[in-house]
């Protein structure tokens, strides 16, 4: 498989798909440019030799052309940033697109147009009516899908060599992550740095493990992390479940819960992946108190309460001391640690004090020898607002891909690069 480090960009123009899903404030100034950072050693190696850039990146969740999601509003920071004058082609596709990409000379950028303003690029039709038919929906899927191929045949027309850097996005197979890889030889398509450093950490935490191995899984529902939990009982020593789920298990158990969310119709599952878990040797660590708040609101009525005696019109938003002081221990002796999702309401200030504590021992596990690896949106920004991501080993760009490779899923940006 090729690699950035061994391909000479000189004389050459690279597609390079990046995720710039960055937020904006209502004015369009960026509020957050850890994304754009994470992709400028990929796009300065390529000028560096000599090379010319082509950024595709989608922003948003638009259904169509809108001035609230164009990449125009970003084009000056990008700029700022990779101290080059960067180019912007009013639209992915159309004649200026081709116009300038063909144009571009030796260390100069162009930022294309949203990606997602095309319905191709994610291959999914649009604009069907509530009683579309299914008969309906059918042709208009296969509408979409047909001309994806001409849409990902253009992108690719635009550059001599394809690198995907956008490892937030890995997990879908869109036209500018998986099917652009289609046009380009296996020495012409390879991942960027920061792809390259999320794939090995993935494959670290799966395949390369030094143990013991603990697991953090936080969260609100037991639901949407059935499949990770399953697939990490036969990796994992010790699994910790935290979050909201705490208090689906809770009641599995027998404990009363007040006004703790919970999934009541998960009850039997959560006592099913404790029966797992025995059955494979792994220890599953549960909560035994919890800080408890008599409204959903940072100002609330608190008070410590064993995990299984909260009282009607109390809900748990964060672990208490006791559990803080078990997850500490066990983390702590771990060699290999994989965070995904706080202990609690971490956005309150009066409830980020497990959170904290869990972030605080995967430092002292790392500085110990520890590999620890943090992603899902909620942990990465708990770790940042704490002022922990220096000092664990890795943080992941990814959500929803890092969650889909941790269940054992072939993504397809991946697979379209290493095939």
């Amino acid at each position: 498989m090729q690699t950035i480090d061994n391909f000479n960009f000189a004389g050459k123009k690279a597609f390079v798909r990046v995720d710039f899903n960055v937020p904006l404030d209502e004015n369009f100034n960026i509020t957050d440019d850890t994304r754009i950072r994470a992709a400028l050693p990929t796009l300065k190696k390529i000028l560096g030799d000599g090379g010319s850039v082509i950024i595709g990146s989608h922003l948003g969740r638009p259904k169509g052309p809108t001035d609230k999601f164009s990449l125009k509003h970003i084009k000056n920071h990008v700029s700022e940033l990779l101290g080059v004058e960067v180019q912007f082609a009013n639209d992915c596709m159309g004649e200026e697109a081709a116009v300038k990409a063909a144009a571009l000379q030796p260390g100069e950028v162009l930022l294309l147009e949203n990606l997602r303003f095309y319905a191709e690029e994610e291959g999914k039709p649009r604009g069907l009516a509530e009683d579309a038919t299914e008969e309906e929906k059918a042709a208009a899927k296969k509408a979409v899908k047909e001309s994806q191929k001409e849409f990902t045949k253009k992108l690719a027309s635009y550059a001599d060599c394809y690198v995907n850097d956008a490892f937030g996005t890995a997990h879908r197979a869109h036209a500018s992550t998986a099917l652009i890889a289609q046009y380009f030889d296996k020495d012409h398509k390879m991942f960027g740095y920061l792809m390259e450093k999320e794939v090995k950490a993935v494959n670290r935490i799966l395949n390369d493990i030094q143990r013991p191995f603990t697991a953090i899984m936080g969260g609100s529902k037991v639901s949407s992390k059935i499949d990770i939990i399953e697939n990490l009982l036969s990796k994992v020593d010790n699994l910790i479940i935290a979050g909201g789920m705490t208090y689906t298990f809770t009641k599995a158990l027998g404990g009363h819960i007040g006004n703790s969310i919970c999934e009541n119709d998960k009850l039997d599952l959560a006592l099913e992946l404790l029966d797992k878990a025995k059955a494979k040797g792994v220890n599953m660590v549960l909560a035994v108190d919890a800080k408890i708040a008599d409204k959903f609101s940072n100002d609330a009525n608190t008070q410590f309460v064993p995990v299984k005696e909260i009282p009607d019109g109390w809900g748990g938003l964060d672990i208490g001391p006791e559990t803080e002081k078990i997850f500490a221990d066990v983390i702590r002796n771990s060699k290999t640690i994989l965070w995904n999702g706080p202990t609690g309401v971490f956005e309150f200030d009066n409830f980020t004090h497990g959170s904290r504590a869990v972030g605080e021992a995967i430092v002292e596990a790392t500085k110990n020898g520890a590999f620890s690896l943090v992603g899902g949106g909620d942990s990465v920004a708990c770790v940042n607002k704490f002022g922990l991501a220096d000092g664990v080993s890795y943080v992941s760009t990814g959500g929803g891909a890092l969650l889909e490779a941790i269940e054992g899923k072939t993504l397809p940006g991946i697979a379209a690069i290493e095939e």
